[in-house]
C-alpha cells in the first residue's frame, strides 16, 4: 500500500467501503424480507376478507352490539367460512353450540339486496388461517378468535354513519419454511444481489473517474513541488478545477512559488550590489597602492589620507551591511518609557553645522507645550536607536538636498482607534524622487536615479541607512514610508504609538 499513489489509494479504499455496504445491504434486505414478509402475507389474507368484514359489520348494525358474536361462539365460526350458505335456520345458537343443525331459528342474520356476491369457489380456508384470525372491539378487547400478536394486519370496522365499531385482524404465519416461501425469499434476495452488483459496478466506475478527476491536482502540485525544489522556481501550478479547495491550495502554492522568485531575484541583486559597493573602495585603495609601488606616487601624508578614507568607508559599508541583515542585532535590548522628541533635538544640533556648511537650512516644529519635558510626548522604545534613527534621515537628507533647499521637520499627534500616535514628517527640496521608485526606498542597497544622485566627490552613504532605519522603527511598533513632498523633494513619515500618560 505503501509504494501506491494517491489516486490508486483513494480507489481501493472508496471499493473496500463500497463493498462493505453492498454486504450489509443484502444482509439487511435477508433480514428485512424475512421478518416482513409474515406481515405482508397477512396484509394481503386480510385484504381477501372484506365478506368477512361485511358479515360482521351486518351482525352489528342488525344487534347494535358484538352480543351475538360473543355469546355464540357457532355464530363466528360460520361466518368465516366463505363457502357456506348461511340460512337462519342452519345455525345452531344455543350458549356452547359448536354444530350446524336444521330446526333452529336466527334473529341475527337477514337477506339483504346490497349484500355484495358471494366468493368464487375456493378451497376451504385452512386450520392455520382461521386460527389466525381475531375480533376486536374499539377499545381492543378480544371478541372472538386470536390475541393479536406482533407484526398482524387489521382492518376497521364501520357501521353505516363512519364510525368505527372494531377491527378485524390476521396474524402473520408462525413460519415461512415451505418450498414455495423459501424459493420467494431466495427469488427476492437474488433480485438485490444483482441489483447491488450492477450499483457497485458503477460506483466503482463512478469512484475511479473521481477520483482521478479530483487527485489529478494533487499530481500537478507534486510535480511542480519537485521543479521548486529543484531550483525551478518560475514554475507555476495551473488552476484549473473545479473544487474550491484545490483552487485555493494551487493558488496558494503558486503565490509561495512567486514570493520565493522574487526572494532569489532580491537575493541575486542584493549580492550583485554588495559586491559592487566593496569593489569601489577596493579598486581605489588597489590603485593607490599600484602607484606608490611603480613609483608612480611618493607615499605621502595625502595619500595615507586616501587610504584612510577607503578603508573607513569599507568599515562602515560592512557594518551597516550586518545591522540590516542581523535583524535580532537592530531589536532594541532594553525597552522602557522614552522622549523621542529630545533624541530629535539632539541629532538636529549635532548635525546642525553640516548642514550649515552644505547651506541647507533646517526647521524643527513642534507645538510649544513640549518645550517643558513633563509635557513632551514618550513612547516605549530605546533612546539609542530612535537617536540612530533620526540621525539616518538627517543625513539623508543632508546627502540628497542641493544647496540652498531646506528640511522641515513637523511633529505633532494622531489620535487613532489603536490609541495617540506621535507622527513626525521629514520634508527636504529638490530634487525628488520618481513615484516608481519610493516602494523600493527601504530596501538594502537601493539607489535612486540621477535626480538623487550624491553631490560630486562625495562617497555618500552604504544605501543601508533607510533599510535599517525601517528595521528599528518596526521593532518599536511603528510605520515609517515615503512619499513625494510638497517642497519638490521626498518627504519621509514616521509614526510611534504613544504611552497613555
Amino acid at each position: 500500500m505503501r509504494r501506491l499513489s494517491l489516486q490508486s489509494k483513494a480507489f481501493v479504499a472508496l471499493t473496500i467501503l463500497l463493498a462493505v455496504m453492498m454486504a450489509l445491504f443484502i444482509g439487511f434486505s435477508r433480514l428485512g424480507l424475512q421478518r416482513g414478509l409474515g406481515p405482508y402475507v397477512a396484509e394481503i389474507e386480510l385484504g381477501r376478507m372484506d365478506w368477512l368484514a361485511y358479515r360482521l359489520q351486518s351482525i352489528y348494525q342488525q344487534n347494535n352490539s358484538w352480543k351475538p358474536i360473543k355469546d355464540y361462539p357457532a355464530l363466528w365460526r360460520a361466518l368465516r367460512r366463505p363457502l357456506t350458505n348461511i340460512q337462519p335456520d342452519q345455525l345452531d345458537l344455543r350458549p356452547g353450540g359448536s354444530s350446524l343443525f336444521p330446526g333452529a331459528k336466527t334473529p341475527f342474520l337477514q337477506d339483504d339486496p346490497l349484500a355484495p356476491p358471494p366468493p368464487p369457489p375456493i378451497a376451504r380456508p385452512t386450520d392455520g388461517l382461521a386460527k389466525r384470525l381475531g375480533l376486536l372491539d374499539v377499545k381492543d378487547n378480544l371478541l372472538a378468535g386470536s390475541m393479536p400478536r406482533p407484526g398482524h394486519a387489521r382492518t376497521a370496522l364501520k357501521d353505516d354513519l363512519g364510525r368505527t365499531i372494531g377491527y378485524l385482524v390476521m396474524n402473520p404465519p408462525e413460519d415461512l419454511e415451505r418450498a414455495v416461501d423459501r424459493a420467494f425469499l431466495e427469488k427476492q434476495i437474488g433480485f438485490v444481489a444483482w441489483t447491488g452488483a450492477a450499483g457497485l459496478l458503477l460506483a466503482l466506475l463512478l469512484s475511479g473517474w473521481l477520483a482521478h478527476r479530483w487527485l489529478r491536482p494533487i499530481g500537478s502540485l507534486i510535480a511542480g513541488a519537485k521543479n521548486v525544489a529543484a531550483g525551478h522556481l518560475q514554475t507555476r501550478v495551473p488552476e484549473q478545477t473545479d473544487s474550491a479547495e484545490f483552487s485555493r491550495l494551487i493558488h496558494t502554492f503558486n503565490d509561495m512559488a512567486t514570493q520565493l522568485d522574487s526572494v532569489e531575484t532580491s537575493r541575486r541583486q542584493w549580492i550583485g550590489d554588495m559586491a559592487h559597493e566593496l569593489r569601489t573602495p577596493l579598486a581605489a585603495m588597489r590603485a593607490e597602492i599600484e602607484a606608490v609601488q611603480d613609483g608612480i606616487r611618493q607615499f605621502d601624508a595625502q595619500t595615507a589620507e586616501r587610504l584612510h578614507r577607503q578603508t573607513m568607508r569599507m568599515i562602515q559599508l560592512v557594518g551597516d551591511l550586518r545591522e540590516s541583515v542581523d535583524t535580532a542585532s537592530l531589536a532594541p535590548a532594553k525597552m522602557e518609557p522614552t522622549q523621542p522628541m529630545l533624541q530629535l533635538n539632539e541629532a538636529v544640533v549635532s548635525l546642525q553645522t553640516r548642514f550649515d556648511q552644505a547651506n541647507v537650512a533646517i526647521r524643527l516644529v513642534e507645538p510649544r507645550e513640549w518645550a517643558n519635558p513633563a509635557q513632551s510626548p514618550r513612547v516605549l522604545g530605546n533612546a539609542q536607536q530612535l537617536h540612530r534613527v533620526f540621525l539616518n534621515l538627517l543625513e539623508n537628507s543632508l546627502r540628497y538636498t542641493d544647496g540652498g533647499g531646506h528640511l522641515q521637520i513637523n511633529a505633532s499627534i494622531a489620535r487613532a482607534s489603536s490609541g495617540s500616535q506621535l507622527v513626525l514628517t521629514f520634508d527636504d527640496t529638490t530634487p525628488g524622487v520618481a513615484e516608481q521608485e519610493l516602494p523600493h526606498l527601504f530596501e538594502r542597497l537601493y539607489r535612486t536615479e540621477s535626480s538623487r544622485q550624491r553631490a560630486q566627490g562625495d562617497l555618500g552613504g552604504s544605501g543601508l541607512g533607510l533599510a535599517i532605519c525601517r528595521s528599528i522603527v518596526q521593532a518599536h511598533s511603528g510605520l515609517i514610508e515615503a512619499k513625494q513632498s510638497s517642497l519638490g523633494g521626498l518627504r519621509i513619515t514616521l509614526t510611534l504609538p504613544l504611552l497613555e500618560k
